[in-house]
């Protein structure tokens, strides 16, 4: 489990894809304390577990379920990526839940300065957004962020500057992509409820002794 609070922006080495799975070699320093081959880093938001630990970075295991859901297979040599360790059991828990498991992408189609803050406005899939509300927290390239405003087809986020000089966002363009992780609290509610509905409605056409007797046979 993450926090969504980036520890360290990252540099690509390299993305050695076969079809869509490969390796990635990510250059990092802070991350590497304390962690062993097996534990996870979150990459971008993306939960990815070390397969190679080095003086100056790690190797990761990527796999098609990966790169159909996430931004990654955008990257190149000298791409920069947001990067986290898993939680520990006595860390502090600035950010919110953040599983590392994302549920696809959205495009950045318009960014403006607010003041102090920049303004980005997010564009995703109605799946996505019907997870987002207005001042609920979204995770974008594993960043644990507050939701400013959202509708149907796009949310949108301010970011304040220790944010944008701590991670990759502000560095992000009009078009780019970027992994989302909608808050898991939210699609728990968003299962039981809809499978609530089922059941009544499964209830409701079935043709009980209950019923016969209120139709007067």
């Amino acid at each position: 489990m993450f926090t969504g609070i980036i520890e360290e922006i990252g540099k690509i080495n390299s993305l050695s894809l076969n079809g869509n799975s490969g390796v990635i070699d990510i250059k990092a320093k802070k991350v590497l304390e304390k962690t062993r081959i097996g534990d996870s880093i979150a990459v971008n938001g993306v939960c990815l577990t070390v397969t190679k630990l080095k003086t100056d970075g790690f190797k990761a295991d990527v796999m098609p379920e990966t790169i159909n859901r996430s931004n990654l297979h955008f990257l190149e040599s000298g791409s920069f990526v947001n990067l986290e360790r898993a939680m520990p059991a006595d860390g502090r828990f600035g950010g919110h839940i953040v599983s590392g498991h994302i549920d696809g992408t959205g495009m950045i189609d318009e960014i403006y300065r607010d003041e102090n803050a920049i303004r980005i406005n997010i564009k995703a899939k109605k799946s996505i957004c019907n997870l987002i509300v207005e001042k609920g927290s979204i995770t974008i390239d594993g960043i644990s962020l507050t939701v400013a405003s959202a509708d149907e087809n796009s949310f949108q986020v301010s970011i304040i500057p220790h944010t944008g000089e701590e991670t990759t966002l502000t560095k992000r363009n009009i078009g780019d992509y970027v992994n989302l992780e909608t808050d898991i609290l939210g699609k728990y509610v968003q299962k039981l409820l809809l499978m609530s509905t089922e059941k009544k409605e499964d209830e409701e056409g079935k043709l009980t002794i209950e019923y016969l007797k209120e139709m007067g046979f």
